[in-house]
C-alpha cells in the first residue's frame, strides 16, 4: 500500500504505521503480528517459563502433601510425579529456546511449544482436581483456592501471550466449574457460576495485558526504527558533509594553486627580466676581461652560475604554479630513463645506484619529455639524500586503470606510472604531510629550494595526471608520477639532442654586421642589456621605451630590417605593436621577447617567440634567423636547460 494513503484507508486494509514493513493491527485482531512483535512475545514467554515451572511444581507438592496429611489420599503421589514431570518438560524447552541461535527467526514455532507448556500443566491442575477432589469442604477448599491463585499467576506471567496465558488458565479451571455445576445443588450451581465468572474476569485482564503489552512493544520498535533510520540519516548526513567538506577543500586547493600560479607567473615575468639583464652583462663582461686574470674570471662565472640557478628557481616556480609552458608528446618511459643514466650517475654519485624495472609492452606516456626528465632528476636527488650511507634507488613503470574519480582529483581513464622508491631514512607523518608544500625542506641551509616535490607535483596535474607520494620512517619512500597514456595514434619521440625550451626560435647561423634592429622593451635595464647584446654582434640599434613610440619611428620613415619587442608592456601590448607595425611595413620581420616563459603560441598572434632569460648565444641565433643571415658559426653555449641539469647536480 501507499504510504500516502489516507489513515481511514489503511485501517481499512488493517495496517495503520508511521514506518514501512512495520503494520499495527485493528482492533479486530485480524490482521497478523509482525515478525519482531511475535519474537518479542514468543521471548517473554521463555523469560518466565522458568517461574512459572517452579511455582507450579511447588504447588502441586503442596497439594499432594496436604491430600496425604488430611484425605489419606495415595493417589496424590501418582498425580505429583506427573505435575513434576510437566514442569521438568518446560524447563527443557526453555533450555531448548535458549540454545536455539535462530529462535527469534522461529517465533512461531516456538510460541506453539511454549502454549503447549501451558496447556499441559493447566490440564494437569485441572484434572488432578477432578481426579482427586476431595469431600471435605476443607479439601475443596484448598483446590479452588490453589486454583484461583495459579490461573491469576498465570494471567500475570503470560500477560504477553494471550494463547498461552488463556492455555492453562481455561483448562485447569473450568473442569471445577463443571465439578460444581453437576452437583445440582443452589450453592454448588452458585460456586459454578462464581468461578465461571471469575474466569471470564481473568480472561478479559489477560486480553487487555497481552494488548497493552504489544501496543507498547510496538511503540517500542517503532521508536527503535525511527532512531535506526534517524541513525542512517544523520551517517548519510556525515558522508555527505565529509564530502562536502572535502570538495570545499580540493576547491580551497584550487583557488590557492590559481592564485599562486598567478603570482608566480608575475614574478617570473620580473625575475626573468633580472635575469635577461644579469645574463646579457655577464655575457659581454666576459668577452671584456683581461686575459689571465683568474680571479675575475672566476667571480665571473659564480655570478654566471647564480643567475642559472635563478633561472631554474623560476622554472620550478612556474612548474609549481601549473604556469609553465609544456610540449607533450608520446614518451618511452624506459627509453627516457635509460638515455638519463649518464646524467644520474652525475647527480648520485658512486655510492648510491639506479636499478630500473619496466615490465616489457609498456604504454607510451604523453607527457612533456624534458620536464618529466628534471622531475626524475629531483626525485633521484631526493632518493640520494634519504640514503646517507649509500644503496640503491628503484625507478619503474606500470600501465594502470582509474575506474572511479579519485579524491585527490585524478579523473578516470588509462594511465602510466613512472615509480622512484628508495629504503632510505623515509619520512614521519608530520613530514610527508608537508612535502609538497612550496619552500618546505628538511635540508639544510643552501642545500635545497623547497620546490623540487612541489614542481613535480604541478608537473603532474599539469599534464592530466596525478602525484602520489608514501613514506614511513625508517621504512622509506615511494614516489609515483600518474601520466596519462598516449593514445595509439601518437608517435614516439625520437631521441634526439635536447630540444630548444617552450617558446623558444631554433637555432639558426650567426649574425653578420650591418643589419639594423628596432628595440622595444618598457623596462630600461632590459632595453639597455639587450641593445649592448646586439650592438656587440655588429648590428645596427634604434630603441623605444613603448609601442607607440617606436610606431612614431617607423612613420617617420626609420630604416629596420627587424623588430625585437617585449611582449608584456602598458598601454600596447607587442603583439597589438607587431600587428600594427605590420600594416605599416608587412615585409618587416618581428621577434617577440617575454618574460612569461608560460606563455603560449596561440598568445601570441602568431609571431615568434624568444623566451627570457635569454644569453647572447641565444639572441644571436633567433636574430640570425629572422634575418636571413647564412654563414659558418660556432655552436651556441650551453642554454638554460643544462643549466637546470647543473644545478640538480
Amino acid at each position: 500500500m501507499r504510504m500516502d494513503a489516507p489513515v481511514h484507508a489503511q485501517r481499512r486494509a488493517g495496517v495503520v504505521s508511521g514506518f514501512p514493513g512495520v503494520p499495527i493491527p485493528r482492533r479486530d485482531g485480524h490482521a497478523p503480528l509482525p515478525p519482531g512483535l511475535l519474537a518479542e512475545q514468543v521471548a517473554q514467554i521463555y523469560r518466565e517459563t522458568p517461574m512459572a515451572a517452579g511455582v507450579g511444581g511447588i504447588n502441586a507438592a503442596l497439594m499432594a502433601a496436604l491430600l496425604l496429611q488430611t484425605e489419606g489420599e495415595q493417589r496424590a503421589l501418582t498425580w505429583l510425579l506427573a505435575m513434576l514431570l510437566i514442569s521438568a518438560l518446560r524447563l527443557v524447552t526453555w533450555l531448548a529456546w535458549r540454545r536455539d541461535p535462530a529462535a527469534r527467526g522461529r517465533a512461531r514455532h516456538w510460541g506453539r511449544i511454549g502454549t503447549a507448556g501451558a496447556i499441559c500443566a493447566g490440564i494437569g491442575f485441572g484434572a488432578g482436581g477432578a481426579w482427586l477432589w476431595p469431600d471435605t469442604a476443607a479439601g475443596q477448599f484448598a483446590w479452588i483456592f490453589l486454583i484461583g491463585g495459579m490461573c491469576a499467576g498465570a494471567a500475570g506471567l503470560h500477560h504477553a501471550h494471550l494463547p498461552t496465558a488463556l492455555g492453562f488458565i481455561l483448562p485447569a479451571a473450568l473442569p471445577f466449574a463443571a465439578i460444581y455445576a453437576g452437583m445440582g445443588s443452589p450453592d454448588a450451581l452458585s460456586a459454578s457460576a462464581m468461578i465461571l465468572v471469575f474466569v471470564a474476569a481473568l480472561t478479559a485482564s489477560a486480553w487487555r495485558s497481552s494488548r497493552e503489552f504489544t501496543a507498547n512493544l510496538r511503540l517500542r520498535l517503532d521508536l527503535a526504527e525511527q532512531a535506526r533510520a534517524l541513525e542512517e540519516a544523520n551517517s548519510r548526513l556525515r558522508e555527505e558533509m565529509a564530502r562536502h567538506r572535502a570538495t570545499e577543500a580540493t576547491l580551497r586547493q584550487a583557488q590557492k594553486m590559481e592564485a599562486v600560479g598567478q603570482l608566480t607567473g608575475g614574478i617570473a615575468h620580473d625575475f626573468n627580466n633580472l635575469l635577461t639583464a644579469v645574463l646579457g652583462s655577464l655575457a659581454l663582461l666576459r668577452k671584456r676581461l683581461p686575459a689571465g686574470d683568474a680571479r675575475a674570471a672566476r667571480l665571473l662565472e659564480n655570478a654566471a652560475q647564480g643567475a642559472q640557478r635563478g633561472a631554474s628557481l623560476t622554472q620550478r616556480l612556474l612548474a609549481f604554479g601549473r604556469r609553465q609552458a609544456l610540449n607533450p608528446t608520446a614518451v618511452d618511459l624506459a627509453a627516457l630513463v635509460q638515455g638519463m643514466a649518464a646524467l644520474l650517475r652525475g647527480v648520485l654519485g658512486g655510492a648510491v645506484h639506479v636499478r630500473t624495472e619496466f615490465p616489457p609492452g609498456l604504454p607510451p606516456a604523453w607527457v612533456d619529455a624534458n620536464q618529466l626528465e628534471l622531475a626524475v632528476l629531483n626525485l633521484a636527488a631526493n632518493a640520494r639524500d634519504a640514503l646517507p650511507a649509500g644503496g640503491e634507488i628503484l625507478v619503474g613503470g606500470a600501465a594502470r586503470r582509474v575506474a572511479q574519480p579519485q579524491s585527490g582529483g585524478l579523473p578516470p581513464g588509462d594511465y602510466v606510472v613512472l615509480s622512484v622508491s628508495d629504503a632510505g631514512e623515509g619520512m614521519d607523518e608530520a613530514t610527508l604531510a608537508q612535502a609538497m608544500a612550496p619552500f618546505f625542506t628538511t635540508k639544510g641551509v643552501g642545500k635545497g629550494t623547497g620546490l623540487g616535490l612541489a614542481m613535480v607535483h604541478g608537473l603532474a596535474a599539469q599534464s592530466g595526471g596525478g602525484f602520489l607520494l608514501r613514506s614511513a620512517r625508517g621504512v622509506g619512500t615511494v614516489a609515483e608520477l600518474w601520466l596519462p597514456r598516449a593514445s595509439a595514434e601518437a608517435g614516439l619521440a625520437e631521441d634526439a639532442p635536447d630540444p630548444p625550451r617552450a617558446g623558444s626560435l631554433p637555432a639558426s647561423p650567426g649574425v653578420t654586421p650591418g643589419g639594423r634592429v628596432l628595440v622595444v622593451d618598457d623596462d630600461a635595464l632590459v632595453r639597455a642589456s639587450v641593445v649592448a647584446m646586439l650592438e656587440d654582434l655588429g648590428l645596427s640599434v634604434a630603441e623605444a621605451a613603448s609601442g607607440p613610440e617606436a610606431l612614431a619611428r617607423l612613420r617617420a620613415g626609420m630604416a629596420a630590417d627587424l623588430l625585437l619587442t617585449d611582449f608584456a608592456m602598458p598601454g600596447m601590448t607587442g603583439v597589438q605593436l607587431a600587428e600594427a607595425a605590420r600594416g605599416l611595413r608587412p615585409d618587416l620581420p618581428v621577434l617577440l621577447a617575454s618574460g612569461y616563459a608560460e606563455l603560449e603560441a596561440s598568445g601570441t598572434g602568431g609571431f615568434d617567440l624568444l623566451a627570457k632569460p635569454f644569453v647572447q648565444d641565444e639572441l644571436a641565433h633567433a636574430v640570425a634567423a629572422r634575418l636571413g643571415v647564412r654563414g659558418p658559426v660556432a655552436p651556441p653555449q650551453a642554454g638554460l636547460r643544462s643549466g637546470l641539469k647543473a644545478d640538480l647536480a
